[in-house]
């Protein structure tokens, strides 16, 4: 655990709100699977950010995430679900012929 991530989660009061660094640990996800989250729809955050902008969340909805086992469970099979659509779709084009520069059409 990095030295930022173990002062983050000692800290006696957490801030109102979150990054998305922030929640991941507080949540116990990777930060990479914060997005995929907010893309199913189990989190959301504060305001309305720009797609390519800086997401806060608020500490208090985390909380109360965090303590129902059945959104963890959910969020986890999110996850999941995320990773085996994603390595179907790589694995599906890796089956896929390819035409190389001699089987291309020729133009009449």
């Amino acid at each position: 655990m990095k030295q930022e991530q173990q002062e983050f989660l000692t800290l006696r009061i957490v801030p109102a709100r979150l990054t998305v660094q922030e929640a991941s640990w507080f949540l116990g996800f990777s930060q990479h699977e914060i997005p995929v989250l907010m893309a199913d729809g189990l989190l959301k955050p504060l305001g309305r950010p720009p797609r390519n902008g800086l997401k806060y969340f608020a500490s208090a909805e985390l909380e109360e995430r965090r303590r129902d086992t059945k959104w963890l469970a959910k969020a986890s099979d999110a996850i999941v679900a995320h990773w085996q659509n994603k390595n179907a779709r790589k694995s599906s084009a890796q089956n896929e012929p390819r035409l190389t520069n001699s089987q291309e059409p020729a133009d009449a």
